[in-house]
């Protein structure tokens, strides 16, 4: 095989494996190659409005209270918005199984690929059946590549960004880790994944993190910090406890190639677009500055609406579960 092959000997068996024994040829290595399979969330059956102790984040609080908690019927053709715009670039999607009165909107919670490895998450104990779901998908992927970490790994999706030879992490690890119930990933996580891609550089950042002030938390990593295109990337440095944790993406990147969004740009979810390619990306349509930015780099941008989505503290990259890139 030449050199400028697309892909390695080794990969091209994989393939043919995969192929003769109908596994689903996972291949995830970065945020923005192009997207050929996806597990897009569901809204359909979400249930009544929780109650404020049923909440999982402080912005779901705060349109609880004050009555603008977001309507199923609404965040459905939010997400028909979304998926119509995937199919029109060809991406296989695939939706979990409709469960009764459960909201099944994230699935980047509940699970996320690296290289070919599915990697079901360890996530809050009353969201378990959302992984039940999607056993559909899950169970297309070769026994040797699902893997279901130990106990006290916690880890969600969000918090994991794959970026070529890095895997950015957002954790929390303070002693008070088990009094934030928006404290998802923790340091145990960073050690497992180091384990699992001995090959990667896994670095982790610390997250701001608060129940009560949505303004004031970053849920996930992808809250406040998300790569785009080749060498760009949306920033919220607020988000970030520690300085120089913050300061290492921007050096990476380059201040030049870097979005940064203000704290109500954060709340709203500006980080938390969705790259289709290294040039089409889908985003909120009321995000008018970072849309124009965006246009200006020579993106294509898809605007739809998922504003209603927003408040629960999630938007697009949360809505989705990449399975095949490029």
């Amino acid at each position: 095989m030449r050199p400028d092959d697309k892909y390695s000997s080794a990969r091209v068996f994989f393939i043919y494996f995969c192929e003769k024994f109908n596994y689903m040829n996972l291949h995830i290595q970065n945020e923005t190659s192009r997207l050929r399979a996806v597990v897009l969330g569901t809204a359909v059956s979400n249930g009544p409005t929780p109650s404020i102790e049923d909440c999982y984040d402080p912005k779901s609080v705060e349109n609880i209270i004050a009555g603008t908690y977001p309507k199923e019927e609404d965040m459905v053709g939010e997400m028909s918005a979304f998926e119509k715009v995937l199919k029109k670039y060809d991406v296989q999607v695939f939706r979990p199984q409709i469960l009764k009165d459960v909201n099944q909107i994230f699935a980047r919670d509940i699970a996320f690929v690296v290289e070919d490895k599915f990697i079901r998450s360890n996530i809050l104990p009353n969201r378990i059946e959302e992984l039940d779901a999607i056993d559909h998908v899950y169970n297309q992927v070769a026994s040797e590549n699902r893997i279901i970490p130990p106990e006290e790994v916690h880890v969600e999706g969000g918090d994991v960004m794959p970026w070529n030879d890095y895997i950015f992490v957002g954790v929390y690890t303070g002693e008070d880790y088990p009094d934030y119930i928006t404290a998802r990933t923790n340091q145990e996580a960073v050690m497992f994944l180091k384990e699992l891609f001995p090959e990667k550089k896994v670095m982790a950042f610390e997250l701001r993190k608060s129940n009560t002030d949505a303004k004031n938390n970053a849920l996930h990593l992808d809250c406040c910090f998300q790569p785009i295109g080749k060498d760009k990337a949306i920033l919220h440095k607020n988000g970030f406890l520690i300085e120089e944790e913050y300061q290492f993406l921007v050096n990476y990147f380059g201040k030049e190639n870097i979005f940064e969004i203000t704290k109500e740009e954060m709340y709203e979810m500006n980080s938390n677009i969705f790259s289709i390619s290294e040039n089409v990306i889908v985003s909120e349509k009321g995000f008018t500055r970072l849309n124009n930015w965006l246009r200006e780099q020579g993106f294509i941008v898809e605007e739809i609406p998922y504003a209603e989505i927003g408040k629960q503290e999630g938007l697009l990259r949360c809505s989705t579960l990449p399975l095949i890139r490029d």
